[in-house]
């Protein structure tokens, strides 16, 4: 068991190390958030007829809008894991003693200490902006936690795709496909009781969703938490575990 996490943390290392040589696509990443919170959210937040609860509309999407710079910055993780494929990395580390579920689970916590950046940028804009935040310790540490877990799912996902697409082209079309359903069959921009049945039913099945509502609860001063954070975190845990392991059967395959 502790060979098993030297090689993850192993992993993950190595991950980090390439984001601390080029740190720029980290903040490139923030144009984003601004753009959504800054311009999109100073509008609609003149519309009166969305019940957010009591709160301002861009408080309330505020949780939103960094659960999808996380999915957005996750989800084409997996081009990276293409082209490690053709300079011939993946098949180094697939011979080397390492657990394939190793390997996947040190790209996936790599990710979520990545989107570490993306939750600091967006309680920045928020404070900026004088939106209603929670200062108190628990619930900046219920954030930070939920915007972990969920780029390590979205991450893995993306390594999902990435195996079995193969080849750049087909990944950036399909990624593109993919992050939009995602986000707008959400509660990331609108309450749920807003959706008609049939998206309410996809929603329930986005883990997104849950990431959303988590971010929420723990977020914003006055934000609510549609199914309590105990669930949320229960949920996004399953889905993450469930990921890894279907990454780890599917990642040898990528070499190929």
């Amino acid at each position: 068991m502790i060979g098993y996490f030297r090689q993850t943390a192993a992993v993950t290392a190595a991950e980090l190390k390439k984001i601390s040589r080029d740190a720029t696509e980290l903040f490139s990443r923030a144009v984003q958030p601004v753009l959504w919170l800054v311009i999109f959210g100073q509008v609609f937040s003149r519309v009166r007829d969305i019940p957010t609860g009591g709160i301002s509309y861009i408080a309330f999407m505020t949780p939103g809008i960094l659960a999808q710079s996380v999915l957005f910055s996750a989800i084409f993780y997996g081009i990276a894991v293409i082209w490690e494929r053709d300079l011939g990395i993946v098949q180094k580390l697939l011979v080397s003693p390492a657990y394939r579920s190793a390997l996947v689970l040190g790209k996936a916590i790599s990710a979520g200490l990545r989107g570490l950046v993306q939750a600091v940028i967006v309680y920045l804009i928020a404070w900026l902006l004088h939106i209603g935040l929670r200062w108190e310790i628990l619930a900046v540490v219920q954030v930070l936690l939920g915007v972990v877990i969920g780029s390590c799912i979205f991450s893995t996902f993306s390594l999902i795709i990435a195996c079995i697409v193969k080849t750049r082209e087909r990944f950036m079309g399909i990624g593109q496909l993919l992050t939009m359903p995602l986000f707008f069959a959400s509660n990331a921009i609108y309450p749920l009781e807003m959706m008609p049945e049939w998206l309410k039913t996809i929603a329930a099945f986005n883990p997104l969703s849950y990431l959303v509502d988590v971010l929420r609860g723990a977020m914003i001063e006055g934000g609510q938490n549609l199914h309590g954070a105990w669930v949320d975190f229960g949920v996004m845990a399953v889905v993450f575990v469930l990921m890894v392991f279907i990454a780890a059967k599917l990642y040898p395959g990528l070499a190929r």
